[in-house]
């Protein structure tokens, strides 16, 4: 069991954000149907975020077709621009969104960056972790099976 963040379980909600090209975006638009789900918090000047980078991207390699990735960049200390000038080489095969206001890390009770939330083809929660060294492919091994 977490301490922190969604409680496993519980259902994802729905949170106004933005494409990283400005438009209004939902990130409801990427849970559930039929499909799990993995997203991300992060941000540019997170060193969790960067070591965790590496597995993420593994997993997004290995699992991309069959489970949905996203990237939701935080609003704290960074530009949507910033943003997209690093997701131009990282999180790649992601989809991602930028929490200008931030609605998403309210909605999902995110307590830091580099939270992870892993979300079944219904989008309810099964995984929620924080930090650089968690194991993606142990937060996946339920939504894979």
């Amino acid at each position: 069991a977490q301490d922190t963040g969604l409680p496993v379980g519980s259902a994802a909600p729905a949170a106004a954000l933005e494409a990283l090209d400005g438009s209004a975006a939902n990130l409801s638009s990427v849970i559930g149907g039929g499909k799990p789900t993995l997203i991300e918090f992060w941000a540019t000047w997170c060193g969790n975020c960067r070591q965790l980078e590496p597995a993420l991207q593994a997993a997004q390699r290995r699992h991309g077709d069959r489970v949905r990735f996203v990237a939701v960049a935080v609003s704290v200390n960074q530009s949507a621009e910033r943003v997209r000038r690093y997701v131009t080489e990282h999180l790649t095969g992601f989809t991602h969104f930028y929490d200008r206001r931030g609605q998403a890390v309210t909605a999902f009770d995110v307590p830091a960056t580099s939270y992870v939330v892993v979300l079944d083809k219904d989008g309810k929660v099964v995984y929620g972790g924080v930090g650089g060294d968690q194991d993606i492919e142990r937060a996946l091994a339920s939504v894979l099976r």
